[in-house]
């Protein structure tokens, strides 16, 4: 069963898969125009890359994803966020704690503890609690392989349904910090974004865990999930995903938070990026963000796309899409989902 049948069978939802996109693993960036080092159009990835995370590293984006066509964390890389080629598995072997029948590995996220140590963090289902829980893995090197040889989850709040999505945060004086959700949604409970300390090396939880947003506003559905945390001018922005992944209705939001523990406060103009059914291509259900700087210090959000056929039918491939997010005095805006050809991001490569 892929992720997406089991999702709609725990929630009764059904979903007009009418086609299936073929995945390319070669080359899978689109090229709109011949300046295309300076111009981009969305999808930027068209294979089926959900819930996408962006790591820079030495003038190299390295781009990571849920399961797919038989890789437990597909990599992609790029110079210019613009162009993406798909790589090999990063996780090639799963610890001793994941059920190999259980689903696929979801929503991996990585953090750059120094130069030959980073920690990725991702989500798999528990063979002994048959629960969704939180793994880490380490690597010498953010391409991998990574590795973990744990006989038990990193995370797993078992009692209120599992722990899922996690994101590491490192503050402005270096304190290390993961966000999660636990994933109420599975067993009719409610969800909420967590946050605990790291350890210096991200590999152990300090103190205990914080509660800082729930699934309480109509647009937020059945769940809060996909945290990302954003330090800017002094403020902290805890931005996540609400309602249900595989439809329409799913959205990107934001909390305002008065420190990397809380507590936050849900924006009244959420949600900020929501589904576009007015033209086409439709924009179908964007969530599961991420957010980096480039090289000329604008802000940038990247998320999954539901790909819709030229006919109208939805397939079982999220792409990804990317659009500038402006910081405004009221609060960050988000300057999509865009279409068109756009400015593409500026990446100093060879620091001209």
């Amino acid at each position: 069963m892929t992720t997406l049948w089991r999702w709609c069978a725990r929630y009764g939802l059904i979903l007009l898969l009418a086609t299936f996109a073929s995945l390319s693993m070669n080359v899978i960036a689109q090229q709109p125009t011949d300046e295309a080092e300076e111009t981009m159009q969305n999808p930027v990835i068209t294979a089926n890359f959900a819930d996408p995370f962006i790591l820079e590293v030495d003038d190299v984006y390295y781009g990571y994803s849920t399961g797919a066509n038989s890789r437990n964390v597909p990599i992609a890389t790029s110079t210019d966020l613009v162009t993406w080629q798909i790589g090999r598995d990063v996780l090639p072997a799963l610890a001793p704690w994941v059920d190999l029948n259980g689903s696929d590995v979801w929503a991996p996220e990585v953090l750059a503890v120094d130069d030959d140590q980073y920690v990725l963090y991702y989500t798999a289902s528990d063979r002994a609690s048959n629960k969704q829980c939180i793994g880490i893995a380490t690597s010498d090197a953010p391409d991998g392989p990574f590795r973990d040889r744990s006989d038990t989850p990193f995370i797993c709040q078992t009692s209120q349904g599992g722990s899922i999505d996690a994101s590491p945060f490192r503050d402005e004086d270096g304190t290390l910090y993961l966000y999660w959700k636990n994933d109420g949604n599975c067993c009719m409970m409610g969800t909420y974004i967590f946050v605990q300390e790291l350890s210096p090396d991200g590999t152990q939880l300090v103190g205990e865990p914080v509660q800082l947003i729930r699934n309480d506003e109509a647009w937020e559905g059945p769940v809060v999930e996909a945290p990302t945390m954003w330090r800017h001018e002094g403020q902290y922005y805890l931005f996540f995903s609400g309602n249900v992944y595989a439809g329409e209705a799913y959205a990107i939001g934001y909390a305002r938070c008065e420190s990397p523990v809380g507590p936050c406060e849900d924006a009244e103009e959420n949600p900020i990026l929501a589904s576009d059914m007015e033209s086409r291509p439709l924009v179908v259900g964007p969530g599961h963000q991420t957010l980096l700087l480039d090289d000329a210090g604008d802000t940038w959000l990247f998320y999954h796309v539901w790909q819709v056929t030229d006919g109208g039918l939805l397939t079982s491939t999220r792409q990804v899409w990317m659009d500038r997010l402006i910081w405004t005095d009221d609060g960050p805006v988000v300057q999509g989902p865009t279409r068109e050809p756009q400015p593409a991001p500026f990446t100093d490569v060879e620091g001209e």
